[in-house]
């Protein structure tokens, strides 16, 4: 485009038109008719065609704009119509505008005009709006339209010099008036202003959020990246773009100066610092909240801001014309009382300026650029109080940051340049950390100069300013009165008095406003004296207030927020109005970030800050002054304050509260108060995503520092601070850690902070992540690191190190002590730095792991200096301690190395002497690389996996692995898939390769570490599967094996070999002397390589199991063994060879397992052919072959050829019913069978002998839908059996029928059996027909039916003629008929011995039939009855029923609690005459209380000799019956009444009674009530010399008592048992008992268990034992013994050889006690019984205790539940118990902390125990691995009944191995399995394919 000429003479105007013209062909680019047409009406002779075809607007307008140039200087006036045109027909821009009307001469130019011509070059070139504002005007109009614009621009430039002039008046002084002197007498708080320091932040950090939503911690990677710039007060608006309206959000805390920065923009732009505004408007919300009406924009503009002088409207419209060069300012946002609600997006319609609105959608209308399009908005808030539609990405933010240190010397120098004491003040401020810290708050900096000002001129020689902000404001007030009453030095006092009634009204003022949200108050709000008061000293400052129709009032306000805030809080503390509920509703911690939304939020920012200030004990007395002298009202509220902080504390603070409480905490400086703080924190503090003040980390380091001696932990995350504050953390001593996470870190940032780490001298951890750090920060911190002493981790993540940066980190290694980790992962890590770490680490010795994997760098230490520091605590010098070499684990994954990286990676690898693991996955080594890595594998010095996994290696590398095992013995396996690109080495020193011993101390766990064998060389493994080897690949893969040598495990899974491939295999085994496993799963075999490996089977003899599976999952595991070398005998001890002679020889042990394999008849015949010629071979599995009874049948024919079988299992086969007869007759066809038990049709388990014939055969046939028809084909089979000794049919079908078939052929047999017939459907008819043949049949013993839900029917046949006869009946639900059937059934039975009925339905009638009915010819007769009504019934009545029966009555047991009553009879009777009993008893008496029974009672009751009742509340009148009929039981030697209870006159009868009685021996009134008074009881124990056994537990017996007691049981010269249990013993009773037990030479047991028995009292029981020679039990438990009692206690049982129980469980006695009890338990030869559950032992006891256990091998039951075993006393468990003499049958580790790790070796060492019947292992961590290790030893423990897994972590798998092994344990009888991680569908399933599973807790 054509320049324009220089036509006109005025120099400045062409270069005006020269800037101006590319912005009008813009401009006019958007209404290319508009230019055409002109072009044609002023231009008639140019030719435009070509021009109209030109498709772009732009060049389109272009064209034609370079025609009127060209035609300026031939016809000057059409270039001047064109422009006048333009200016009077469209809407130009105001800089566009001025410029062309200059050129039209239109008009007369003001000076204004002039001088805005020469700023229109300054404009920048901006974009303008695409609409216009009005339409182009017709040429007719043009005169007017002319004069109208002119007249807008004239009144638009005088508003603007009324505005400039207005904004000088209040906020200007020129640049060099500031330098000058002030005013005479100045303001106290007139600020020269000193700029700010204000950072530029991202939109994005400001979204509308919850507090803890927004404290997320920096990921690695963060793009935080200078998130914050530093702006100059010139720049705040550069970056905004013009053209669309934009909002500048200016945020400030409370005190920045945000209004004193606004002033200044108003000052500047005034000066003309801020050209590209023409016009500017500065409200105030603190104004704005006065407010109540609706406002027009035009009303808002120019009555609460300036009203032009004239034409206003003129003003308005061109104000709406020109809005992009206006700058609208709104301060105070926060203070703004209504809530701003954004109305609807910007793109919809614009609102009528002149319509009236609220000040809150004015200002919103503004913000959208709803009006005002293209305009500026300033506004300035608190950062807490943010409207959330304002944070949009094009508005920008900023925040004022207050001052750094170079700007408070500044600010501080210009207040006191009058004065000679600047330089003073500087170097005080600069000495005093925590003052400097106030100061970067301007208005703090203001009042600490003030007081700094005072102290400084009234006494310079000592300046003791004060701690906190409070403090500050309190001094600054004082300082003001103080000048006031002209006090000469500080030691004066301020007097207050004069001024009380003022401050009060003051701060009441103060209040008020808080309350209402109010920061301006009216003339009228304000009392006069507090009004003086305050404006006197510039408290309150006066201005004027704008309303309405442009009138204006005087308001007050206080010259800062925060001093308005000190006084509120003065008024809450001081005002007797306020209590002590308001007081607390008032404080509270303000969150750091919230949202101006709907809710309310508080207006205040700072007063809770200063509650807690003056809740300082220093404010107490200026408080009371204010407070007229109420001094304990002042101190009830500030304990409310310090109270309600010590509550605030709370772990979940997230950072910004936590900022706020420490706040509160400093400024009470009660650093009590912060200890408790801190401890409430958790001594933590973390800190996410928002800045600390100076302030904020002084006030942190307060609280911090008043912790100490506790250890805390500080984390700061995208927090920026103050670099040059950071040494304030060196004063805080006992932080423990230290974390740092923001881009901002740099260079400098580490500067500062590496002089500040030494300072701290508890350091342990250090974190410095996501920063911007080059050599000189990472040198700095470098130097720093050594002077940590106590520093341990170091974390430099993420902070773009580069290589070389990196490598100087290695620097460290060896230079800090105690280091043990060291984290630089997210740097730039290449494949030389990586070789630069290896080499570090190979060279220093503290290293023990390298591990780098892409992005990740980590290096873990050891620490030397720690290890030589508990060296010299243990008195041990290091040179005298064995040293051990540490190892070096490399992990360098994902490192990018490739072949020609291999040799140098292979000479870092061999120059470290002590690598024990080296991890090269994820890497491009490919052949090549692993072949030149394999080569020198020889000389490296690794001890354990060599990982090349994922390093692109092809079958080529796992020949050549295999050639390195073949050459390396020292690489014991080998696991390699090309598949799965997996291929590690596993290697151990030289020193075990050469044939060492495992390193392994116990003896136990080298055991079974081999599965029961042991090794005397090194195990080798080699796993290969997944590599689909061909057939040239098999044969070199078959002469690799070959070559190497010591192979035990071999894998070669999913390979695809086939038959000729497994044959291939199999023809290698031969060769392959060391192997002990071989795995083939999945590799496409058929039934022809099955046999093929039946072969190898029955030919291999050292092949000690073969287990086959060729269903869908192919499974095949072959595994050997050897006999033990007589070497390795040589060297075992021996009680280690005990041990190995009771561990089953595993060549023996052989074991055949084959599943799911279809078979005919020829596959069985060709399998058990092979099979019996197997030697050794004990165990056969045929699991799932569905195998018909034609196959059945003929396997049952091998039967007797298998020699050496002890189980046969078939499982997972559907057995028909005559399959089933068909495996109970096997009995028949071999005689080595023992056992045959088939469970629900589907599972049949074949038991056989050793010897050559069963002494006694069970046959269990359950579940299998046995019926009639079955028995009656299965009776025969019996018939035969003449050794069945078990016969289990339970679950079967065969109803009353079935049973009589069954009773018909069996008790003919005349064999001894026991026979269970559960759950068949047998009714009460077939009860009945039981009995009959029970009371007929004279080898039918016992019988016990139940016909509940458990259904059982158990017959128990001897050989006997005549036996003892048993009958026990339960809930069959008889009716009379019934009843009377079995009474007469029964009263033919005269062998009967014991006959018991539950629950049957037999009434009171019933029984006395019974009792009638039932006798024998000779012997004893026990008839028990448990109804209901036994419950009920009188005790008369029950002793009325009892004198039914026919013989003598010996015993009768009565117990409530259980419905039970029990009459035991001899047989013959021998009688009495009823006349001499009657005549004795008084007949008439008798009749009279309604017992007329009695005589015939007691005359059946002479031989009577134990009474037993329980839970009998006895009444008077039936214990005067039982005392009246006591003295008449000459026989009677026990009398139990436990649980019962006696009113006072009952139990007088019984104690008189009782003390006739003087044959008795054995008393029992334990747990009963006896009354308060038992002093009855111990009367009648007097003169009983033949009392032998005495239980009086749980009676609650008291120091009285027992002195009572003892004194009666020292002439008890008889007594052998002794039980005090449950009652209040301390050490005073045991005083008098000691004294008993001494002389008790006879006493056998004594139970004082559950009793209040310390070591003061146990030391006196102690000192009786010695003379306790018959001792035999000891009962001790839950006392309050010690470990001084307990050493005492086992001390005295040296010489008690009689000892067969003790227990001391529930005694805190200690590893000291044990210590003592170890030499101890070797000379208790007969002990039996030890309890020491939760004993308060640990490993080192259990050790000691194991040792010792070992020469006891008499001891058959032990409890050691609740103790801390540990891994250290399991292992001493297992070594020390197993030994072929023990008699050990219990053992209980209940709640002992076992795991898997643990209980390997436990569960093979009580394997050992031969006789062990019962383990208790519940509640504790056991998972799958130790139900596998016991599932492998079950089959071991031959008496084991059973074991609690109660409360473990046992899943389903271990729980169906279990399952599996229990089928081979016939003796067990109940493993427990309650609250596992077992499914309840799995529990069913497994309860019903094992009934012996319990997973219930009863």
């Amino acid at each position: 485009m054509t320049t324009p000429p220089v036509w006109m003479d005025d120099a400045d105007v062409q270069k005006a038109i020269r800037n101006a013209w590319p912005q009008l062909v813009h401009f006019l680019s958007q209404h290319p008719e508009w230019v055409l047409g002109k072009a044609k009406q002023l231009l008639p002779g140019v030719a435009l065609n070509e021009i109209e075809g030109t498709a772009s607007s732009h060049e389109k307008v272009s064209l034609v704009l370079d025609m009127f140039l060209k035609a300026a200087d031939l016809n000057a006036p059409v270039f001047k119509a064109f422009v006048q045109s333009v200016c009077m027909e469209c809407n130009l821009p105001m800089d566009l505008e001025i410029v062309f009307m200059s050129v039209s001469g239109e008009g007369h130019v003001t000076q204004g005009q002039e001088d805005l011509k020469g700023a229109s070059a300054w404009f920048p070139s901006t974009p303008t709006r695409l609409e216009r504002r009005r339409p182009c005007s017709s040429p007719a109009n043009n005169n007017n339209g002319k004069q109208s614009k002119q007249q807008r621009l004239d009144s638009a430039e005088r508003y603007r010099q009324l505005i400039t002039t207005s904004m000088l008046q209040r906020y200007g002084m020129s640049r060099s008036a500031e330098a000058t002197e002030p005013k005479a007498q100045p303001s106290p708080f007139s600020q020269t202003f000193v700029n700010l320091v204000i950072r530029q932040s991202k939109g994005g950090r400001m979204r509308e959020r919850g507090e803890k939503a927004k404290e997320a911690p920096i990921a690695p990677h963060d793009t935080e990246e200078h998130r914050n710039t530093t702006l100059r007060l010139s720049e705040l608006f550069e970056s905004v773009h013009m053209g669309t309206t934009k909002v500048v959000l200016l945020l400030g805390k409370p005190g920045m100066g945000k209004t004193r920065l606004m002033h200044k923009i108003c000052q500047q732009w005034a000066e003309g610092d801020l050209p590209q505004f023409q016009l500017i408007f500065f409200f105030e919300f603190r104004q704005l909240n006065l407010i109540q009406r609706k406002l027009s924009l035009q009303e808002l503009l120019f009555d609460f801001f300036l009203r032009p002088e004239d034409c206003p409207d003129a003003v308005f419209q061109h104000i709406l014309e020109d809005t992009q060069h206006t700058l609208v300012i709104f301060d105070g946002l926060d203070k703004f009382v209504e809530n701003v609600q954004l109305p609807g997006p910007p793109h919809t319609c614009f609102p009528d300026p002149l319509n009236p609105l609220s000040v809150s959608d004015l200002f919103a209308s503004l913000c959208l650029g709803k009006f005002l399009p293209g305009s500026t908005v300033l506004v300035t808030t608190r950062p807490k109080i943010v409207p959330g539609a304002l944070l949009k990405t094009d508005t920008l933010l900023a925040e004022i940051w207050g001052f750094d240190r170079e700007k408070v010397e500044e600010y501080v120098g210009y207040f006191f340049r009058q004065h000679s004491l600047k330089e003073k003040a500087i170097a005080h401020l600069k000495s005093n950390g925590k003052l400097l810290s106030m100061c970067y708050i301007p208005a703090l900096c203001n009042i600490v100069c003030i007081c700094l000002e005072y102290l400084l001129l009234h006494d310079a020689g000592r300046v003791q300013l004060p701690q906190t902000m409070t403090q500050f404001y309190i001094k600054m007030l004082l300082t003001f009165i103080g000048k006031d009453q002209k006090l000469r030095t500080l030691s004066e006092e301020v007097d207050l008095s004069q001024h009380e009634a003022t401050l009060v009204g003051l701060s009441e003022l103060a209040f008020k406003g808080l309350e209402g949200n109010k920061m301006l108050f009216y003339a009228g709000e304000v009392p006069e004296d507090v009004k003086d008061f305050a404006c006197l000293y510039g408290l309150l400052v006066s201005f004027e207030v704008k309303t309405s129709n442009g009138h204006t009032q005087v308001g007050y306000t206080f010259v800062h927020f925060s001093l308005q805030e000190f006084f509120a809080a003065l008024f809450l503390l001081t005002s007797k109005t306020v209590d002590g509920n308001f007081l607390k509703q008032k404080f509270f911690l303000r969150s750091k970030w919230m949202m101006k939304r709907e809710a309310r939020v508080p207006f205040t920012e700072n007063c809770h800050v200063f509650l807690s200030g003056l809740s300082s004990q220093g404010c107490q007395k200026f408080l009371s002054s204010l407070a007229g002298h109420c001094e304990d009202q002042v101190q009830e509220r500030q304990d409310i304050i310090v109270q309600m902080l010590k509550k605030l504390g709370d772990a979940s603070l997230t950072g910004p509260r936590i900022a706020e409480l420490c706040h509160c905490v400093h400024e009470t400086q009660d650093q009590e108060l912060a200890r408790h703080v801190g401890k409430q924190l958790n001594f933590r503090y973390q800190f996410r995503n928002f800045r600390l003040m100076p302030l904020d980390m002084a006030v942190l380091a307060f609280v911090i520092s008043s912790c100490h001696p506790h250890l805390v932990c500080l984390d700061f995350v995208g927090c920026p601070m103050e670099v040059d504050y950071l040494d304030v953390f060196g004063s805080c001593e006992n932080i423990k850690s230290l974390s740092f996470k923001s881009r901002r870190c740099g260079n400098e940032f580490a500067a500062v902070l590496s002089k500040t780490l030494p300072k701290i001298k508890c350091l342990t951890t250090f974190q410095l992540a996501g920063g911007n750090i080059s050599t000189p920060g990472l040198e700095d911190l470098i130097r720093a690191f050594p002077n940590c002493h106590q520093l341990e981790d170091i974390n430099l993540q993420d902070n773009r190190l580069k290589g070389q940066e990196m490598i100087k980190t290695t620097e460290i290694f060896s230079t800090v002590a105690k280091l043990k980790k060291l984290d630089l992962s997210y740097n730039e890590l290449l494949v030389s730095t990586v070789l630069a770490f290896s080499r570090a680490a190979a060279g220093c010795p503290n290293v023990t792991e390298l591990h780098i994997r892409k992005d990740v760098l980590t290096v873990s230490f050891t620490s030397q200096s720690s290890k030589s520091q508990r060296l010299k605590k243990e008195g041990i010098k290091e040179e005298e301690d064995v040293p051990k070499p540490s190892t070096l684990i490399l992990r360098l994954q994902d490192c990018q190395f490739n072949s020609q990286w291999a040799e140098e990676l292979a000479e870092v690898l061999q120059s470290c002497s002590h690598l024990s693991e080296v991890d090269l996955s994820g890497n491009q080594l490919g052949d090549e690389g692993c072949s030149k890595l394999m080569k020198m594998v020889p000389r490296m010095c690794i001890s354990g996996p060599l990982n090349l996994n994922n390093n692109q290696l092809s079958l080529k590398s796992i020949f050549c692995l295999l050639n390195s095992m073949s050459l390396c013995p020292n690489i014991v396996k080998l696991k390699a898939s090309v598949h799965h690109e997996t291929a590690i080495l596993t290697l151990i020193g030289k020193d075990i390769a050469g044939g060492a011993q495992p390193r392994s101390s116990s003896f136990i766990t080298a055991l079974s570490s081999t599965g029961g064998h042991l090794l005397g060389a090194t195990a080798r493994k080699i796993c290969l599967t997944d590599n689909n080897f061909q057939n040239g690949d098999l044969k070199n893969l078959c002469l690799a094996l070959r070559r190497c040598t010591g192979v035990t495990e071999l894998d070669l899974s999913k390979n695809s070999l086939g038959d000729p491939g497994v044959l291939k295999v199999a023809e290698l085994l031969p060769h392959l002397n060391e192997l002990r496993s071989l795995t083939l799963d999945h590799n496409n075999m058929s039934m022809d390589g099955a046999f093929c490996l039946v072969q190898c089977f029955a030919d291999l003899e050292h092949m000690t199991s073969m287990e086959l599976c060729l269903g869908s999952t192919q499974k095949i595991l072959l595994t050997f063994g050897e006999r033990m070398s007589p070497q390795m005998l040589s060297v075992t001890s021996e009680h280690q060879r005990e041990l190995l002679d009771s561990v089953p020889n595993s060549i023996h042990d052989r074991c055949f397992c084959l599943k799911e394999c279809m078979m005919d008849l020829k596959d069985v015949d060709r399998l058990f052919k092979r099979l019996s010629t197997c030697s050794g071979l004990t165990k056969i599995n045929l699991s799932g072959n569905s195998l018909n009874d034609q196959s059945v049948e003929r396997l049952l024919k091998f039967l007797p050829y298998l020699n050496s079988v002890e189980l046969l299992s078939i499982t997972e086969s559907k057995f028909s019913s005559h399959c089933v007869c068909l495996l109970a007759n096997s009995v028949n066809q071999c005689k080595r069978i023992c056992r045959v038990e088939v469970r629900s049709s589907e599972n049949a388990f074949l038991h056989f002998v050793k010897s050559k014939e069963s002494q006694e055969i069970c046959c269990r046939l359950t579940d299998c839908g046995i019926g009639k028809c079955e028995i009656t084909e299965l009776c025969p089979i019996f018939k035969k059996c003449d050794r069945l000794a078990e016969l289990d049919l339970s679950g079967n079908h065969l109803g009353n029928e079935g049973l009589r078939c069954l009773l018909e052929h069996l008790p003919r047999t005349h064999i001894p059996c026991l026979i269970k017939i559960n759950h068949n459907g047998v009714s009460q008819d077939g009860i009945l027909h039981l009995a009959h043949v029970f009371a007929t049949c004279q080898n039918v013993a016992e019988v016990h039916v139940s016909l509940c839900s458990e259904a059982t029917l158990l017959i128990t046949l001897v050989r006997e003629d005549k036996p003892q006869k048993i009958l026990s009946m339960k809930q069959c639900c008889f009716q009379a008929k019934h009843l009377a059937l079995l009474s007469t059934s029964l009263s033919k039975c005269l062998a009967l011995s014991n006959f018991t009925s539950a629950n049957n339905g037999m009434m009171l009638s019933s029984a006395e039939d019974l009792l009638r009915a039932l006798r024998k010819s000779k012997g004893m007769l026990r008839i028990g009855i448990e109804e209901p009504w036994v419950k009920d019934e009188s005790i008369i009545i029950l002793l009325k029923l009892a004198a039914e029966v026919q013989g003598n009555i010996t015993a009768i047991t009565l117990r409530r609690d259980q419905a039970l009553f029990v009459v035991e009879q001899e047989f013959p009777r021998q009688e009495e005459k009823v006349e001499s009993v009657v005549s004795r008893l008084h007949q008439c008496e008798l009749e009279a209380k309604g017992v007329c029974f009695l005589p015939k009672l007691i005359e059946k009751c002479r031989q009577l000799w134990a009474l037993n009742w329980s839970q009998v509340q006895f009444t008077n009148a039936e214990a005067e019956t039982i005392s009246d009929t006591l003295p008449h039981f000459p026989s009677l030697k026990k009398l139990g009444l436990t649980c019962c209870s006696f009113l006072p006159p009952g139990m007088e009868h019984l104690a008189e009674a009782l003390h006739q009685c003087h044959t008795i021996e054995d008393i029992d009134f334990s747990k009963s009530e006896v009354g308060m008074d038992i002093s009855a009881l111990m009367n009648a124990l007097e003169g009983k010399l033949h009392l032998k056994s005495i239980n009086l537990g749980s009676l609650n017996l008291s120091n009285a008592d027992i002195l009572n007691l003892t004194s009666r049981l020292s002439a008890m010269p008889l007594l052998k048992r002794l039980s005090l249990n449950k009652n209040r013993l301390g050490g005073e009773s045991c005083s008098h008992l000691a004294q008993v037990l001494k002389n008790a030479v006879h006493m056998e047991k004594i139970d004082l268990s559950h009793n209040k028995i310390d070591d003061a009292g146990m030391k006196e029981i102690a000192m009786a034992i010695p003379e306790m020679q018959s001792v035999k039990q000891i009962d001790l438990s839950n006392n309050s013994i010690g470990s001084a009692g307990g050493q005492c206690f086992v001390e005295a049982l040296e010489h008690s050889e009689n000892l067969e129980v003790l227990k001391l469980s529930g005694n805190n006695i200690g590893n000291e006690t044990l210590e003592k009890l170890a030499p101890v338990l070797p000379n208790l030869h007969c002990l039996k019984v030890l309890h020491l559950a939760s004993c308060g032992f640990d490993s080192e006891g259990v050790v000691c205790l194991a040792r010792v256990l070992f020469h006891c091998p008499q001891i058959e039951e032990i409890s050691l539940s609740e103790n801390s075993i540990g891994h250290k006393g399991a292992m001493a468990l297992a070594e020390h118990l197993p030994q072929p003499s023990s008699q050990l049958r219990k053992i209980e580790l209940k709640v002992c902390g076992l795991s898997d790790c643990t209980f390997r070796s436990l569960a093979l060492g009580v394997s050992q125990c031969p006789l062990l019947e019962e383990i208790i292992l519940s509640w504790n961590k056991l998972g799958d691995e130790s139900a596998l290790e016991l599932a492998k030893v079950l089959s071991r423990m031959a008496k084991l009944k059973v074991l609690d897994l109660d409360n473990n972590y046992i899943t389903a798998c271990g729980a169906r191995r279990l399952t599996k092994e229990l089928a081979q344990c016939r003796g067990i009888q109940i493993i427990r399995l309650w609250h596992n991680q077992i499914p309840s569908d799995v529990e069913q399933k497994l309860r019903k394919e094992e009934p012996r599973l319990h997973f219930a807790f009863f």
